[in-house]
């Protein structure tokens, strides 16, 4: 492990192929079908595998302008292809839409590199410097925890990594003990409190699924459910801003079930509904 965090001779021909490989393996992961929504198509949207590529190249610079110099040109090298790939192959406009949302983070790699070589100084102040990284991957984790519990196993080798690197990043990096084991510190109270938040309040998608209408008429005088209980709970309420009826539900697990809409008089209208974490789909069951 030390020898990743500052024992690699990394040469630009070393970054630069690195580079291309990043960001072309995250256009593909972006594009696959089946990698979507799953732990391999995460870095194409979050930040904690890009955070481990630039604490990678921090540790392994020869100096802070070295270090500041790599980091830019490895992210002006590795975003682009992200978009780039994806419109040759699928004749989008991605770049054009999407990348100038990465230019101010592609500049600010050329101080938070410079700044960032002072950990390898391996001096207690170096936890400063590490601190608000620890703290950005920590918020990562307990969005993909969150996922994971939700939707399990969906995320989880991306959580895993999260929980890793935080423990990982103060060992590898530091000898000094104020630095190491403050930072381990911080690890794992992020670690920690994270879960028990997470347990304590377990992800739920609330959301609207049906509509009082000229195909489905309903009121509160009807009953809602899921048969399988364990996706979640469903209601029937009013919405004053449109004036009418909504079935709204509380979904608390992924994945697929049928809906039961019984009228007064016990009559039954079943839909079929597939279960996301952040959408969903519902088609009523033919008979």
């Amino acid at each position: 492990m030390k020898k990743i965090f500052g024992g690699i001779n990394l040469s630009w021909l070393k970054l630069i192929i690195m580079a291309i490989i990043a960001g072309v393996y995250t256009a593909i992961m972006a594009m696959l079908p089946i990698a979507r929504d799953t732990s391999f198509s995460d870095l194409t949207v979050t930040f904690e595998v890009w955070i481990f590529f630039g604490i990678f190249i921090i540790m392994n610079s020869k100096s802070a302008k070295d270090s500041a110099l790599k980091c830019f040109v490895f992210f002006l090298i590795s975003q682009p292809l992200v978009y780039l790939v994806q419109d040759i192959i699928n004749h989008t406009n991605l770049f054009g839409t999407y990348y100038r949302f990465w230019i101010p983070w592609t500049i600010a790699t050329i101080p938070m590199g410079f700044i960032g070589y002072y950990m390898k100084k391996d001096k207690w102040w170096g936890l400063l410097i590490l601190a608000p990284m620890l703290l950005f991957i920590g918020e990562e984790y307990a969005g993909y925890l969150s996922k994971t519990m939700f939707s399990f196993p969906r995320h989880l080798l991306t959580t895993i990594f999260c929980i890793s690197t935080l423990i990982i990043y103060p060992l590898a990096i530091f000898k000094n003990k104020i630095a190491k084991y403050g930072g381990l510190i911080i690890s794992c109270l992020l670690v920690i409190g994270v879960a028990i938040i997470c347990i304590i309040n377990p992800p739920v998608y609330s959301t609207t699924v049906l509509s009082n209408g000229s195909k489905y008429t309903f009121d509160d005088s009807y009953k809602v459910y899921l048969l399988d209980k364990k996706y979640g709970d469903l209601s029937i309420k009013y919405e004053s801003g449109i004036e009418d009826w909504m079935v709204h539900a509380e979904f608390k697990k992924a994945g697929k079930t049928i809906m039961v809409l019984e009228s007064p008089d016990g009559n039954k209208t079943l839909f079929d509904i597939s279960i996301r974490r952040d959408t969903y789909s519902i088609k009523e069951k033919s008979n």
